[in-house]
């Protein structure tokens, strides 16, 4: 087959996608966002690459919405089938003279791994950069290709999102478990691209469980993989600790995440309803508040990387140890916390988390504070991942 006939296919691969030239999705953003985090570079995007151009489909740390291919780093990207590494550009006699190198952002560190659409054909780049020059060794290689594989599978929505959202739905809780003094609520919100977030709750010997997770993904893979979870800190929370509960069903999972390359971010909580005390691990979630009784917020932050990303490094690594949090509510204290479909319908960043907490001032109850969640997204018709909230209430 002939060069030219060989990329008529691959931009016929790319449009079937129906991509390009389209607008920022949470789904994209949130893995550049933790790439950003995991790697400690400025700079993480998502690329189409088209016949002349890129275009960032995701991106933290560029203005522009397209490149030119012919100067991009990532042209050699889509032309290899593993991750394209450029440790020091000015040392590389391919680069030392490209514009983005000797002109602003004076690039120096380049990593790409090519997405490949579901015919095989290499449509796209998933790539960090940085304007330092750095070291990237295999452990780096494989959680960069874990992450583009996370990413490929968001590029393909197909007819079993309907499947399911019918399994997302059988694991919501039936009922509301009563907890003297507390008011408690969830709800979810389906959207039509179905991922796989969740909550849930039970009492076991006095002690009040919950849990809001979401596993990275889309489809009956991510249901599965979800319902997975929920089954196991489920049962792990009948017996030990907070973290006791996380470490078992992170090791339980680790066999299934590291085949699926999906992680999931939960935040995992068991309230002593005597105490008011909350103890709690965010498995990189980090999107919980407490409003207090007098109108502050404590936001509380993530405690690690979400499950599953040890397993994918090494799937024969213990489980990493996670340490509980701890924060006590008061009476008049409230916690809510909620999937990043939330943030969908604000601004898609993080700092939308304080905009939640600030509607959530005065709310009068658990359910008073789900439902000011739910009407952030009341009038928006086409919201790219499910909304998830639950909130505890401790009474006055």
């Amino acid at each position: 087959m002939g060069v030219e006939t060989t990329e008529d296919a691959r931009l016929a691969a790319l449009a079937q996608l129906d991509m390009l030239d389209t607008a920022p999705e949470e789904r994209f953003d949130r893995v550049v966002r933790l790439a950003q985090q995991l790697f400690g570079v400025p700079t993480v995007f998502v690329s189409l690459v088209d016949r002349d151009r890129l275009f960032y489909k995701a991106k933290v740390g560029l203005e522009q919405d397209e490149a030119e291919r012919d100067t991009s780093f990532c042209r050699f990207t889509i032309e290899q089938p593993d991750t394209f590494v450029v440790e020091d550009a000015t040392a590389d006699p391919r680069f030392v003279e490209n514009p983005w190198v000797v002109d602003d952002p004076h690039l120096r560190f380049y990593a790409g791994h090519p997405l490949v659409a579901p015919g095989g054909h290499r449509v796209g780049t998933f790539c960090l950069m940085d304007v330092q020059p750095r070291e990237f060794g295999p452990q780096d290689a494989v959680l960069l290709r874990d992450l583009a594989s996370w990413v490929e599978q968001e590029l393909v929505v197909d007819d079993e999102l309907q499947r399911a959202a019918q399994v997302q739905a059988g694991l919501l809780p039936r009922t509301v478990p009563d907890v003297p003094g507390y008011g408690i609520a969830g709800a979810c919100l389906p959207a039509r691209g179905v991922g796989g977030d969740f909550f849930d709750w039970a009492l076991t010997d006095g002690r009040l469980a919950f849990t809001l997770a979401d596993v990275m993904g889309k489809g009956g893979g991510a249901a599965i993989i979800a319902a997975t979870v929920r089954a196991v800190l489920r049962a792990a929370s009948r017996r030990g600790s907070v973290s006791d509960a996380v470490a078992t069903a992170e090791e339980s999972l680790a066999l299934d995440l590291s085949g699926t390359s999906m992680f999931a971010t939960a935040f995992h909580a068991h309230l002593d309803p005597g105490t008011g005390r909350v103890d709690y691990v965010d498995a990189g979630h980090g999107l919980a508040v407490v409003v207090h009784a007098d109108g502050t917020t404590t936001r509380l932050e993530p405690g690690g990387a979400p499950l599953g990303f040890a397993a994918a490094l090494d799937p024969d690594a213990p489980p990493p140890v996670r340490d509980a949090a701890h924060v006590l509510l008061a009476p008049g204290d409230l916690l809510v916390t909620f999937s990043d479909g939330v943030l969908d319908v604000l601004d898609g960043t993080l700092a939308s988390v304080d905009e939640v907490a600030r509607r959530l001032g005065g709310a009068s109850s658990a359910r008073d504070a789900v439902d000011r969640v739910l009407g952030l997204a009341r009038g928006t018709s086409d919201r790219p991942d499910d909304l998830t909230v639950v909130a505890v209430h401790r009474e006055p």
